[in-house]
């Protein structure tokens, strides 16, 4: 465990803030969402939906969406905003990408979105089983677009490679928070990695003239300025991403990062106007905005054509 993380351990906890009424959640359909948690229990899958408590989960599974989380339940890395479980993974299960690609095929959907947990323990940083399970996907779903939210596998290209040569439609990898805020936010992460690694999917994807989109995400409410998150978009666009996600971080227990202030939704539409100034194809900015809420109207919303990076 990072220095630092034990500091926000051991410090006394903050009185949390009473949540403003436009973060109130919507519960839902529970037969819906009773189907999905079957299916995935039964396929012995875990879902980001469960281990990051996303509040769109209601939402989300009432629809019969769930984003895929692979590589156990267990992360490698020691962030101060992360819900999931830390420490030493179990061994990567083989059945897991077929199941997966079942139950995307159960669940009949037209955009699945998969993620992971952080590797650091598997030489390749788990890229093989990435690569294996949208092939599978795509083996059993052919009509089926595949959303990739990916760990930066310590900055090896290589890996990153073996995930491209899959041909993901949407190839993501979030950024989290300003750069000033990595190392309290992100202590096992570097901020310009993060950006070599969305440029080089960029790159390889415009030498091979493909239709594949790159995107991005941050939460706010940890301490960045309006103007700092107005920079990091900058930055990305710099290195041509293409869609950009901006949501309402909120402290999923006492042990982790404070919530230093809710974000109104009036300053969430005016990042909103700045990424499309700046020429994003999509942005999805609102307080209860994750990665990837609306992940298919965001592709489909997306131009097809490559647009040029902001200068």
């Amino acid at each position: 465990m990072s220095r630092e993380l034990r500091v926000i351990s051991n410090a006394k906890p903050r009185e949390r803030q009473p949540k403003p009424d436009w973060l109130k959640i919507k519960l839902g359909d529970p037969t819906n969402q009773n189907h999905v948690l079957k299916l995935i229990e039964g396929l012995n899958l875990h879902t980001v939906c469960q281990e990051a408590g996303c509040p769109n989960i209601f939402e989300c599974w009432s629809d019969r969406t769930a984003t895929f989380m692979l590589s156990g339940d267990t992360c490698t890395r020691h962030c101060g905003f992360c819900a999931v479980n830390k420490g030493k993974p179990s061994e990567l299960d083989p059945e897991e990408p077929r199941h997966v690609a079942e139950a995307v095929r159960h669940l009949n959907l037209a955009h699945a979105v998969i993620t992971s947990v952080n590797r650091d323990d598997l030489d390749d940083g788990g890229a093989a089983h990435w690569a294996e399970t949208i092939r599978e996907v795509r083996r059993m779903n052919p009509q089926c677009k595949v959303e990739v939210l990916i760990p930066d596998f310590n900055g090896d290209e290589a890996a990153l490679n073996t995930v491209l040569d899959a041909e993901p439609d949407v190839l993501n990898h979030n950024t989290e928070t300003i750069a000033r805020l990595y190392r309290r936010v992100r202590p096992d992460a570097k901020y310009q990695q993060t950006m070599t690694l969305l440029e080089r999917a960029a790159a390889r994807r415009d030498r091979e003239r493909r239709g594949m989109l790159t995107k991005s995400g941050i939460m706010v409410g940890l301490g960045e300025t309006f103007d700092e998150v107005v920079e990091l978009m900058k930055d990305l666009r710099a290195v041509s991403c293409d869609i950009m996600t901006i949501g309402q971080y909120l402290q999923p227990h006492a042990r982790r990062l404070p919530v230093e202030r809710y974000v109104t939704p009036e300053e969430f539409a005016r990042w909103r106007e700045v990424g499309l100034n700046l020429r994003f194809r999509h942005v999805e900015s609102s307080p209860l905005t994750r990665s990837s809420y609306h992940a298919r109207q965001q592709t489909e919303s997306s131009v097809s054509e490559p647009v040029e990076a902001a200068s």
